[in-house]
């Protein structure tokens, strides 16, 4: 067998319904949309219509409360860390930010840091520099002999207002 004589089992791949091509295709005219309508319109969503009744999520009472102005960290508790320390990850008296965590796989997203928290056992010596500790972790690491310094992490947001207004004052002086 070469390489030119490869092929996929017959049935494999499908080809695509070309509609619209006449009524001898057994696909004209309505192209398999049936009759007049919403559904026959192209472009047309009627997820959750009911025929002009309120529909079933607007008649339901709202719930809950969501923050916009709620800092996004990402969370990681120690025990993750001696596990990494174990795995070979991290090297024991390593200096980690939130840039190292994410390469060792331990912080997923937090787009305003990293916040370490206490939950398992710390027996290496290691420097964080994160955006924000629990006192439980903070004791955890500098019982390990290591040490947490937390740095103020100024959000995206913000970092644009201060820019701008900056730019402002600078065009005031000149």
């Amino acid at each position: 067998m070469k390489l030119n004589e490869l092929s996929d089992n017959a049935g494999a791949r499908k080809g695509r319904m070309r509609v619209g091509r006449g009524i001898g295709s057994g696909k004209g005219k309505t192209a398999g949309r049936g009759q007049k309508g919403a559904k026959a319109r192209s472009g047309v969503s009627i997820n959750g219509f009911e025929g002009g009744q309120m529909p079933l999520h607007m008649r339901l009472p709202k719930r809950g409360f969501n923050n916009i102005f709620a800092k996004d960290y990402a969370i990681v508790n120690l025990g993750a860390i001696q596990k990494a320390v174990d795995a070979g990850k991290i090297a024991a008296g390593a200096s980690l930010d939130h840039a190292a965590l994410q390469a060792a796989g331990l912080a997923r997203g937090g787009k305003d840091g990293v916040r370490l928290l206490g939950k398992g056992e710390l027996a290496v010596k290691l420097s964080f520099t994160v955006a924000g500790a629990s006192k439980g972790a903070i004791e955890a690491v500098e019982k390990a002999g290591g040490s947490v310094s937390v740095i103020e992490v100024v959000a995206a947001a913000d970092k644009a207002a201060a820019k701008k207004g900056s730019a402002k004052k600078a065009a005031a002086k000149a």
